[in-house]
C-alpha cells in the first residue's frame, strides 16, 4: 500500500517520507510540484534510502498549480516525470487528461503518449479519471475530449474515487470500463458534493471496500496509493491518525478471502 505524498499537504515531501515510514507504508506516490525535493531524484533517492520507503510511482505535474514546474510545456512535464521514474525504479507514471485550453497538447495527447511509452518500455503511463467542474451554478468540463479517460481508451488507467465521487459515477462501473487497463488506484472517498473531497476512506459514499475486494477477481497487479486531504489536519499527530486509518482500512479490504495476512501495494 502507497501513501502519495499529496495526503500530506501542507507538510512538504520530506515529511511525507517520515509519516509513511512511521506509519507503516510500503511505499510512496510522490506528486511533483513546487516543492523542489518533489522534482529532486537525488533528494527522493536519499530519503528513501533513509526512511526506507521506496518511490513506486510518480503523478506527474498536471495540476493548476503545477503548469509552470520544470517547463510551461506539457509534453516537457510528462517526460521529465517519465525520467525521474526510471531513476527512482517506480513503474508507474500517472497522468491527466489535458485541459481544454491546451489545444496542441489535447490534439496529440493519444499519438504523444504513445511515442513517450516507446521511449520508456518498463513504464506504465495511467490516465487518471476525473471530473466535471460546477461554477455559478453551471457544469462544465475542462479537459478534452473529456474527463472519462476510457471514452478515448489508453493501454492504462488510474482509478481515483473520490473522482467518481465528484462526477458522480459508479466507480465499480468504471473499474469495469477500465478493465485490463485498470492499472493504478488513487484511494479516497466523497460524497458526491460538487468538488473533489479525497475523505479518509470509510467517511463518504464511495464503495471503497467493494473496489478493494474487487480487485483480486480483476487479476490486478498494479498498485493502490493513499491520496486523501489532510489540509485541516490540526497537528502531525491527527494527520497520521487519519493515514493509519486509512492504511488499516486497505489492509482489511485488499486481504483475499481466508489470508490471515493482509494485502500490502496490490491485491
Amino acid at each position: 500500500m502507497l501513501l502519495s505524498s499529496s495526503s500530506v499537504f501542507p507538510e512538504p515531501t520530506a515529511a511525507a517520507f517520515e509519516m509513511a515510514a512511521t506509519v507503516g507504508y510500503d511505499g510512496l506516490e510522490v506528486m511533483v510540484w513546487t516543492d523542489a525535493v518533489s522534482q529532486d531524484a537525488g533528494a527522493l533517492k536519499g530519503l528513501a534510502g533513509h526512511y526506507g520507503v521506496p518511490v513506486l510511482s510518480v503523478h506527474a505535474p498536471c495540476l493548476l498549480v503545477t503548469q509552470r514546474v520544470w517547463s510551461s510545456d506539457p509534453w516537457e512535464r510528462l517526460s521529465r516525470a517519465a525520467q525521474l521514474a526510471e531513476s527512482l525504479g517506480a513503474p508507474t507514471v500517472v497522468v491527466h487528461p489535458p485541459f481544454s485550453w491546451q489545444r496542441d497538447y489535447a490534439k496529440n495527447f493519444a499519438p504523444g503518449l504513445a511515442r513517450i511509452q516507446a521511449r520508456h518500455p518498463d513504464l506504465t503511463f495511467a490516465v487518471e479519471n476525473m471530473f466535471p467542474v460546477k461554477m455559478a451554478g453551471r457544469w462544465f468540463v475542462p479537459y478534452t475530449p473529456g474527463w472519462d479517460p476510457t471514452e478515448t481508451g489508453f493501454e492504462a488507467y488510474t482509478l481515483d474515487l473520490s473522482h467518481c465521487a465528484a462526477s458522480r459515477t459508479d466507480a465499480l462501473e468504471m473499474a469495469a470500463k477500465m478493465g485490463a487497463g485498470l492499472k493504478h488506484v488513487h484511494l479516497g472517498d466523497g460524497t458526491g458534493e460538487a468538488r473533489d473531497e479525497h475523505l479518509v476512506p470509510g467517511r463518504g459514499n464511495q464503495p471503497c471496500a467493494e473496489v478493494l475486494r474487487s480487485l483480486a477477481g480483476r487479476a490486478f497487479t498494479g498498485s493502490v496509493a493513499l491520496e486523501i486531504n489532510t489540509r485541516k489536519a490540526a497537528s502531525r499527530a491527527v494527520r497520521e491518525a487519519d493515514l493509519r486509518e486509512s492504511l488499516e482500512f486497505a489492509r482489511r479490504h485488499l486481504a483475499p478471502a481466508g489470508s490471515p495476512r493482509p494485502a500490502t501495494t496490490s491485491a
